[in-house]
């Protein structure tokens, strides 16, 4: 391993450059390390994951792979051992070995960037502290606290565990008084959850905000996002809405980045109200699957980004170089893909994450269409019957 952390002082800050041939390692094996470890082998680095999955898809590319837990310190020591720099590419990971990484190691992000994205309470009050504005929402410790919460926030509203949610999981709407008491039946002693504002949005937008560690930081465009089932099918990049309003999201988005001292990239999610104001809905402390088309349509890719800003190169300034629709190819999305590739338009491109287990729901890939305009983007989709 070679092993060069250059101290640079820039704009009176701090900053350790790790050159190519540095090693990165991952918690986290999953596509977005994959992702990320395919564009940073052209930088020159070198990659390490953690993960349970001995298969998992990080570990077909990474030119080491520990086999272990997210809670598992012993292997977190080996992880800081062989690497240079580490980052995560997932919140879900146990903080004590975050903070056992950031004392052993080098961990750009932090311990307590990750404790407060993880956990949908404390991201929320420190998007508040932070003079940012979010739907209102208010903390459940026992299911005798829902009614005088929900009363609180008004309905409709969701319920959502604090902890572990993903794709809609861990989640259920609120409509009417009359759920309030079965709803409240199915929280757990002892679990914490959030009661948030249903917010009936016109567009659900986000931001992919990169941080360098001298606070110097760079947007990517804003992008619309649609789902289905809660869980992310198309992104359509650049977002079609009003100048003012990419204008307010990047600078909402800046305002995040800045306030929580993030080093690397972050994904804001935003809901688009009718008046044109906007209100930030999640975080993602790292990559995130609204940003997969960078990939393809920009002169810089998050995952170059991410790595560029933890490992103390200089942040590009990101340019869309071609309108885009990206869509996430789920398990049962796979047979009709297959069957369509040898027709399917040049102007898409195929990313696939080797997952070796096919099942509905599970994000296989995602495909990227690129056009000179997006109405165009999505024919090129729509000739091979993949949105439907």
């Amino acid at each position: 391993m070679m092993s060069l952390s250059i101290e640079h002082t820039n704009r009176n800050k701090s900053r350790h450059y790790l050159p190519p041939g540095s090693t990165v390692g991952i918690l986290g094996g999953g596509q977005l390390g994959r992702m990320m470890i395919l564009e940073g082998k052209k930088m020159g680095l070198r990659f390490v994951t953690l993960d349970p999955a001995s298969d998992c898809p990080g570990s077909h590319v990474a030119d080491d792979h520990l086999i272990a837990s997210f809670g598992n310190q012993e292997m977190a020591r080996r992880l800081a051992t062989l690497c240079d720099v580490i980052t995560y590419e997932f919140e879900n990971v146990d903080g004590s070995v975050a903070r056992l990484l950031e004392e052993k190691a080098w961990l750009p992000q932090g311990a307590s960037l990750l404790e407060t994205t993880r956990h949908r309470l404390r991201e929320k009050q420190a998007l508040m502290n932070a003079g940012i504005p979010v739907a209102p929402y208010r903390g459940v410790t026992k299911a005798a606290d829902l009614a005088g919460a929900v009363a609180e926030v008004g309905l409709p509203c969701v319920l959502k565990t604090v902890t572990g949610g993903y794709d809609g999981k861990g989640q259920r709407i609120i409509r009417h008084h009359g759920e309030i008491s079965q709803v409240a039946a199915e929280i757990r002693v002892g679990e914490t959850c959030i009661v948030e504002g249903f917010i009936p949005f016109v567009k659900e937008l986000s931001v992919i905000a990169s941080r360098g560690q001298d606070g110097e930081i760079r947007c990517f465009p804003p992008v619309e996002n649609i789902h289905r089932d809660h869980i992310l099918h198309m992104t359509i990049a650049p977002a079609p809405v009003q100048d003012a309003i990419t204008e307010a999201a990047e600078d909402l988005a800046t305002k995040v980045a800045e306030e929580l001292g993030v080093v690397g990239v972050i994904g804001v999610e935003m809901f688009l109200q009718e008046d044109g104001s906007l209100l930030v809905n999640e975080l993602a402390p790292r990559p995130h699957n609204s940003g997969h088309f960078t990939l393809d349509a920009c002169n810089v890719s998050q995952f170059e980004q991410h790595l560029r800003a933890i490992c103390g190169w200089p942040l590009a300034t990101p340019r869309l170089l071609s309108p885009a629709v990206m869509i996430n190819i789920l398990g049962q999305h796979t047979e009709k893909l297959m069957a369509q590739l040898p027709t399917m338009s040049p102007e898409i491109k195929v990313h696939w994450y080797g997952k070796e287990e096919n099942r509905v729901g599970r994000k296989m890939g995602h495909l990227t269409a690129l056009g000179s305009s997006v109405e165009e983007a999505q024919r090129h989709l729509t000739s091979c019957e993949l949105l439907s």
